[in-house]
């Protein structure tokens, strides 16, 4: 059995560096075993430790498949503490993508399917081509959604939630899109320029600032409204400490008085 291998490829850009992970096994849809689930998970770890890194692009090898969803062959020979394990391991993977300091963009090229949407959950922003299809079939596998199928009620509500966890139906990019999973659906030939946009934009903001953004929105899935509003805070506060702030307020009021002369 051929199992995924994850690419990195890491380019400076005038914006700042941005790493692209790509997870190929095009033959299986880009399906995931243990061996991909670990060597993502370490792939993320080992890029959120770039202190230059502004941001990374996910997705999958060719145009057929994100992530088609776990691997069944290894899901089919499992026992229940076997399971666990395997279960547990993509959970970790989720965590160093949702963890990773700067963002994510999940560029869906085709099936994104199970462990593979739970995946792309875990980005902070998701683009698609027009033909992916999304879904989360465990039912008819004869198990539960889990792990990171718990960050959906935040991004489509429970109601969404329900009804596709429940009756494991498959639904396209456009119904992916009207129910806020996705933020973009383009032709598959227009998904790079799409994530470029996002790029361009990033790259226009501060790099800390961006960061400290992430960090806090991170931290706003896990506290309360009122918790959340005094972290940030703390936040704009530490904000200050950078540097950052003053200096592009300053540049601001400068490109202002190159333009109208007060």
């Amino acid at each position: 059995m051929t199992e995924a291998v994850v690419h990195v490829k890491s380019e400076d850009r005038p914006s700042g560096r941005v790493a692209t992970v790509t997870i190929d096994n095009q033959r299986r849809l880009n399906c995931l075993a243990s061996a991909t689930i670990i060597s993502l998970t370490q792939t993320f770890k080992k890029l959120s430790e770039d202190n230059a890194l502004r941001a990374i692009i996910l997705t999958g090898a060719g145009d057929k498949a994100f992530i088609g969803g776990a691997d069944l062959n290894e899901l089919g020979a499992c026992c229940a503490d076997s399971v666990r394990l395997f279960i547990t391991r993509l959970h970790q993977a989720c965590l160093a993508i949702r963890e990773c300091p700067v963002p994510v963009i999940g560029r869906v090229n085709g099936f994104c399917l199970g462990a593979g949407l739970e995946v792309a959950a875990s980005c902070d922003m998701r683009v698609s081509s027009d033909n992916a299809i999304y879904g989360m079939p465990e039912v008819h596998m004869g198990l539960p959604s889990v792990i990171e199928a718990a960050l959906l009620p935040g991004l489509i509500g429970w109601g969404k939630t329900r009804e596709i966890l429940i009756t494991g139906e498959t639904f396209g990019a456009n119904e992916a899109l009207a129910m806020g999973f996705v933020q973009k659906v383009v032709p598959m030939s227009g998904l790079d320029a799409a994530v470029d946009h996002w790029l361009g934009l990033i790259g226009r903001a501060t790099p800390k600032a961006v960061r400290n953004q992430k960090a806090l929105m991170n931290r706003w899935e896990r506290v309360s409204v009122e918790e959340g509003v005094y972290a940030g805070i703390d936040a704009i506060a530490e904000a200050y400490t950078t540097g950052e702030p003053q200096a592009a307020i300053k540049s601001f009021f400068e490109a202002k008085k190159q333009k109208t002369g007060r």
